[in-house]
This record gives C-alpha cells, sequence and structure tokens, in this order.
C-alpha cells in the first residue's frame, strides 16, 4: 500500500511543534538542503505568493519611550495588559519593548493612540 499525501498531510497536522522541527532537521540532513532557503525561494514562484506573504496580520506594539507623563503611561499600560504596577513600571522603564504582540491591525492602532495621548512614544510593527 503507498503513502498519499493526504496520509502524509494528516500524519504532519498530528504532530506537535517539537516534532516537527525534529521532522525538518530530518530532512534538511537526509536531503542536504536548508528549510530558510526553501521558504525564502517561495515567493519569487509568483505574484500571488509573494502578496500573500507580505500581507501582515499581526502586529506588535513598540513602547519606544515613556515620554514626560510615565505616571499616565503606566496607568494605559496597566489597562491594557492586565499587568500588576511594578511589572507595567517595570515594562516602561526598560522601553523600547513590547506592550503587546500577535494583535490585530485596528487594535494595534487604538493602544498606540492610547499610550500616545498618555505621552508615549509608540511603534506598530
Amino acid at each position: 500500500m503507498a503513502i498519499t499525501k493526504e496520509d502524509i498531510l494528516e500524519a504532519v497536522g498530528a504532530m506537535t511543534v517539537m516534532e516537527l522541527n525534529d521532522l525538518v532537521k530530518a530532512f534538511e540532513e537526509k536531503f542536504g538542503v536548508s528549510a530558510a532557503a526553501m521558504a525564502v525561494a517561495a515567493p519569487g514562484a509568483g505574484g500571488a505568493a509573494a502578496a500573500a506573504v507580505e500581507e501582515q496580520t499581526e502586529f506588535t506594539v513598540m513602547l519606544l519611550a515613556a515620554g514626560d507623563k510615565k505616571v499616565e503611561v503606566i496607568k494605559v499600560v496597566r489597562a491594557v495588559t492586565g499587568l500588576g504596577l511594578k511589572e507595567a513600571k517595570d515594562l516602561v522603564d526598560g522601553a523600547p519593548k513590547p506592550v503587546k504582540e500577535g494583535i490585530a491591525k485596528a487594535d494595534a492602532d487604538a493602544l498606540k493612540k492610547q499610550l500616545e495621548d498618555a505621552g508615549a512614544k509608540v511603534e506598530v510593527k
């Protein structure tokens, strides 16, 4: 009985991240290739593939500096992250640091506006 593509995809879909990492390393060793090189070559395959790769759906809000109103910035950070006072203060004091990661564009823009209104310098990546 031959193994089909569907069988392989189903087996890969059931693997943990660590198992997938080991599988990729095994492919690299067996076939003498690099997974990073394949990923870079893929966008060159066509315009549609390049457009899909460039479309960003998750954004990170980076606090670059607290500005003059540090207390106000700490209050906003506490409100949006749910951190305690000490943790929020440490995040603000340790800028540049990410405030929130993997959020939607609209949420990132709203958070950026809140932080800027409090006096912080912010960047959305």
